[in-house]
């Protein structure tokens, strides 16, 4: 088996300055390090247990049925608001689906989906009744 020591999700932007704004100032996402310089240079985001680098660009924006982020947050009412407040596009708000997690839905500017979850505390992630 394969060591992993650390891993990371690679996005290509169509626009690397709108999209270091997107992540970094809208979505708010601390920065792990940077790297390059110019228009064109590299930044890691800190992702919760993972990083997102934002690096390079692409001529065409990725696939959005092919790249999908999904980050769990520990309130989404707050995350809901605090994006709107921050001019984020909200592409569906939250909602309880039917297999009990919260779930708002926004884009990036490629068009990236970027659903925010919320696990509730009686979920089965959360808690798991006789273990």
């Amino acid at each position: 088996m394969v060591h992993v020591l650390s891993s990371r999700t690679l996005l290509r932007p169509t626009d690397p300055e709108r999209s270091r704004v997107f992540y970094g100032e809208q979505l708010g996402l601390a920065v792990y390090r940077e790297f390059g310089t110019g228009p064109e240079r590299g930044v890691v985001y800190f992702l919760g247990g993972g990083f997102l680098e934002v690096s390079g660009r692409s001529e065409t924006p990725p696939d959005p049925a092919a790249v999908r982020l999904w980050l769990q947050v520990p309130d989404l009412t707050a995350a809901h608001d605090e994006l709107r407040a921050r001019g984020v596009e909200i592409v569906r708000p939250p909602v309880r689906e039917p297999w009990g997690l919260l779930e708002m839905w926004i884009a990036d500017p490629d068009g990236t989906a970027i659903v925010l979850v919320e696990v509730p505390a009686d979920h089965p992630i959360r808690y798991r009744p006789g273990i």
